[in-house]
């Protein structure tokens, strides 16, 4: 075990000790004192971006994570930079009671949020996701220690020096520690942290499936994250033909190397304009990976032709229906039923984000409760599985898991809570249950007329 594990994780629970006593002002004024050195260094980071970008068209990296280490495409940077406002303007995650309980006169029962603690954070590509994180740890009162992956080096260096220098500069005027985001550039500190798991409360994975999996298989701390993001989408029988060409397209092309990328198309063969959806998808450039029986249902209808043929291949049915090809690719099936659907989702899906197209509101009601995924939608693309569109301000990660926090993990998510008994002296002893004859009263008590 190193030392300077150790001693990282150290620094981070008293730092996290500290943070989580602060007011919410404190919290939101270092973020947007991060916000402006940020975007003051914009350059410099920028520099530090193109020097990554040129490293990885040497090592041939997938196009997949070359989209995502490019933190100045459109408008990420930008993005990037009001998620951090965002997540300073929401409201305070700490101390929100969730219910309260008189037990007897003068001794009260409260149920109240408080962050989690210390939290290891180890992500892939994306460098806006430093200052996400920054921005949800240090607003939810958690502390923070982030990895970065070695194909953003430079940005990762470039954006902790600035991050680091704000926190020190503010520390007297803001309360906020300089441990409270600690910046770790070395796979061997990640390895020895895993085992800090007295100190470290949860482990946030945000990349590859072999990055999740490694971690989970290393670590005693509890991790939040997910390994694939198999979405899928169902074309039902009485979809409607122009949300189910707009809602497929977007959900496939609009950043195909997401997480909650449109993977695989369903379709109730009955629709009966299921040929327009594919050929509008051919012609957005997508690969459809099709069955034996939509292409030959395709070759039936005169589909197979021109700029539609060019875009079909057959299914490795074996292996595509589990597939996250982060690419402008598609499988797509027959499923006669949105029974059909929901079996082959919750079979074959990552349960992360699932969605249904169809103007037969039964059909969609059983969808949504039937489909085993953090995210489940009506009419709508698979792309607004997205903290920052939820209003969360930004996200920490997606989670698919089924423990405190699921979906789009925002402020919520990095807040657990305690029970706090305030009383005037009272014992357990005087009650019935502990040798006493005291009955409790057990009273519920209106949270909106609570201050703590």
């Amino acid at each position: 075990m190193s030392s300077t594990a150790e001693q990282i994780a150290k620094n981070a629970r008293f730092a996290g000790n500290v943070l989580k006593t602060l007011s919410n002002e404190d919290r939101s004024t270092i973020l947007y004192k991060i916000h402006d050195a940020l975007k003051a260094s914009k350059n410099d980071i920028e520099r530090a971006n193109k020097l990554d970008l040129a490293a990885v068209e040497e090592t041939g990296l997938s196009s997949s994570l070359v989209k995502r280490l490019d933190l100045f495409k459109g408008d990420k940077f930008d993005t990037m930079l009001q998620g951090i406002k965002d997540v300073a303007d929401l409201p305070d995650p700490v101390g929100k009671v969730n219910f309260a309980r008189e037990l007897d006169e003068g001794l009260t029962l409260y149920q109240v949020t408080s962050p989690i603690g210390v939290l290891l954070v180890i992500f892939e590509s994306r460098p806006e996701v430093i200052a996400n994180i920054t921005a949800l740890c240090i607003k939810s009162g958690n502390a923070g220690i982030l990895k970065g992956g070695k194909e953003s080096l430079n940005t990762f260096k470039e954006m902790a020096k600035i991050i680091n220098g704000t926190l020190a500069d503010n520390e007297k005027t803001t309360g906020v520690p300089v441990n409270a985001v600690q910046l770790i550039q070395t796979r061997q500190d990640v390895n020895d942290l895993l085992s800090q798991d007295e100190l470290i409360d949860l482990v946030v994975p945000r990349g590859s499936n072999a990055l999740v999996r490694n971690i989970k298989n290393n670590t005693k701390i509890p991790v939040l994250g997910h390994a694939d993001g198999i979405c899928s989408v169902y074309i039902d029988e009485k979809a409607d033909l122009v949300k189910a060409k707009r809602i497929t397209v977007d959900a496939k092309t609009n950043y195909p190397a997401g997480c909650n990328a449109m993977e695989t198309l369903l379709i109730n063969p009955n629709f009966p304009s299921w040929t327009d959806v594919l050929t509008n998808l051919a012609e957005h450039g997508v690969t459809l990976h099709v069955t034996q029986e939509v292409k030959d249902a395709l070759k039936e209808q005169g589909k197979l032709t021109g700029e539609t043929a060019d875009k079909v291949v057959d299914a490795n049915e074996s292996v595509d229906f589990d597939k996250e090809f982060l690419s402008l690719d598609c499988a797509v099936k027959f499923t006669p039923t949105a029974l059909d659907a929901i079996q082959h989702i919750n079979l074959h899906s990552s349960k992360h984000t699932d969605c249904i197209v169809s103007e037969d509101k039964p059909n969609a009601e059983k969808f949504l409760k039937a489909v085993d995924s953090a995210d489940v939608y009506w009419n709508a693309s698979t792309r607004f599985a997205d903290g920052f569109r939820y209003g969360f301000g930004t996200e920490v990660g997606i989670a698919t898991s089924k423990i405190h926090a699921r979906g789009p993990v925002g402020l919520d998510g990095l807040v657990i809570y305690q029970y706090q008994i305030r009383g005037n002296g009272q014992v357990a002893g005087d009650y019935l249950g502990a040798g006493g004859n005291k009955a409790f009263v057990h009273k519920e008590i209106d949270v909106k007329t609570v201050t703590l």
